[in-house]
C-alpha cells in the first residue's frame, strides 16, 4: 500500500511539473511577443519621427512663399519690383550706394562710425544714397534675421525714407544690434520694440500690421536677389562711390578722404 501510494505521489509530482513547465513556456512565449511587438512599435515610430522630420524640412518655409509670391514694394522705391532705392532731393549725380546686411557687424560698425557723416552729406546735397540689403548671412549662420529685418525695413521705407533711415539706424546702434550668431532680427517684437525709438515709427499700427503680417516679404527676398545679383559685391558694406568700390572707411576721416578722391567734394 505503502510503495504503491509512493509511486502515484511521484506520478501526480511529475504530472505537476510537467504542467508547470508548459504554463512557464507559455509566459515566455507571450513574453517574447510583446517584446517583439514593443520593438516593432519602436521602430515605426522612429521610422515615423525621422519620416515627419524629412517632412517638415522638405516643407517650403514662409521664406520659400515669399520668393515666389507677388510683391508689394515699399513707397519710395522704383525700377522692378521696388529693389531701386534712392534717397536725396538733391540734382545732382554723384551717388554713394551701400550695400549690407541687417545682421552683418562690420555694417554696424561702419554705421555707428560713419553713418551720420553719410546721412549728412545726402542731406547737404553732395550726392544721394542708394541701398541695396542682402541676407547672406541667414545663410551663413542659419535663422531669419537678415530677411526679416529687410522686410522690416520695407515697412519702414514704406512711412517715409527718414523713418527707413533713422530704423536703419536704430538697427545697427551698440544699443540695439544683436551678436551676428543671434537671431533677434528673427523675431517680429524685437524688431517693433527698436521701431519704437524713431518718432515716426512709434505706436505706428500700419508698420507694425506690415511687419507681423510680413507685408514686405516678397520684397525682401527681391531684394536679397537684387544683392546677390550685383557686381563686385563680395561681402559687407560693400559701399561704392559713383559705381566705383572704395576702401572701407573705419573714421570720418577715412570717409572725407574717399569722397574728395572721387571728385564728389572739393
Amino acid at each position: 500500500m505503502s510503495k504503491r501510494n509512493s509511486q502515484a505521489s511521484k506520478s501526480a509530482a511529475r504530472e505537476r511539473l510537467r504542467v508547470e513547465r508548459e504554463r512557464q513556456a507559455k509566459r515566455e512565449k507571450a513574453k517574447r511577443q510583446i517584446i517583439v511587438a514593443g520593438s516593432i512599435v519602436a521602430v515605426l515610430a522612429i521610422a515615423g519621427g525621422i519620416g515627419y522630420a524629412v517632412v517638415q524640412n522638405n516643407e517650403p518655409s514662409k521664406w520659400d512663399a515669399a520668393a515666389d509670391a507677388k510683391v508689394v514694394a515699399p513707397a519710395n522705391t522704383s525700377g522692378k519690383n521696388g529693389t531701386t532705392v534712392v534717397i536725396g532731393e538733391s540734382k545732382t549725380d554723384n551717388t554713394v550706394h551701400l550695400y549690407e546686411d541687417p545682421r552683418c557687424p562690420a555694417c554696424a560698425s561702419f554705421e555707428q562710425t560713419v553713418g551720420e557723416t553719410v546721412n549728412k552729406g545726402m542731406t547737404d546735397g553732395d550726392y544721394k544714397l542708394s541701398f541695396t540689403l542682402g541676407t547672406f548671412l541667414d545663410g551663413n549662420l542659419g535663422g531669419e534675421g537678415s530677411k526679416n529685418g529687410v522686410s522690416a525695413l520695407g515697412a519702414a521705407l514704406n512711412v517715409s525714407p527718414e523713418a527707413f533711415l533713422e530704423f536703419k539706424t536704430a538697427l545697427y546702434s551698440t544699443k540695439y544690434h544683436p551678436e551676428e550668431t543671434t537671431d533677434d532680427l528673427a523675431k517680429d517684437s524685437y524688431l517693433i520694440k527698436v521701431a519704437n525709438t524713431v518718432d515716426a515709427l512709434k505706436d505706428n499700427k500700419k508698420f507694425q500690421d506690415a511687419v507681423n503680417k510680413g507685408t514686405y516679404d516678397a520684397w525682401a527676398m527681391k531684394m536679397s536677389k537684387t544683392f546677390d545679383d550685383a557686381k563686385g559685391v563680395d561681402s559687407t558694406p560693400t559701399i561704392k562711390i559713383n559705381d566705383k568700390v572704395i576702401t572701407n572707411p573705419s573714421t570720418v576721416a577715412d570717409w572725407q578722404k574717399a569722397l574728395k578722391d572721387a571728385g564728389v567734394t572739393k
